[in-house]
């Protein structure tokens, strides 16, 4: 049968770090998520804050149109035109919707302005 035997350990042998901080990889780790995570949240924070509205009087009354099968940009700015002016009315509804081009999509809904 074996026996244990144990003796004392001094305190001040151990090695004492005092005034020094050590980071373990782990921990290194750690103090960057947290620091990424805060930076990120303040940056959430600005940015909801950021939101665009227009200028007071820029806004024009609309309706909304939802586009159907076969129907095309000038064809909608024609009925929506009163004067004649399609190719106005054109750009207009574009700037309004911020489309690229003159493609739409069946179902796609268009905000026109009404004159």
């Amino acid at each position: 049968m074996s026996t244990i035997q144990l003796s004392p350990v001094r305190l001040s042998t151990l090695p004492t770090t005092r005034g020094e901080l050590r980071l373990t990889r782990r921990g290194r780790l750690v103090v960057f998520l947290l620091g990424l995570a805060v930076v990120l949240g303040i940056g959430l924070v600005l940015a909801a804050g950021s939101v665009a509205t227009p200028e007071p009087g820029a806004a024009e009354p609309t309706t909304v149109v939802t586009v159907g099968t076969g129907d095309t940009l000038w064809e909608i700015a024609a009925d929506a035109s009163e004067d004649g002016q399609v190719r106005s009315m054109i750009s207009r509804i574009e700037r309004l919707n911020g489309l690229d081009s003159t493609v739409l999509v069946a179902g796609q809904q268009l905000r026109v302005p009404t004159e």
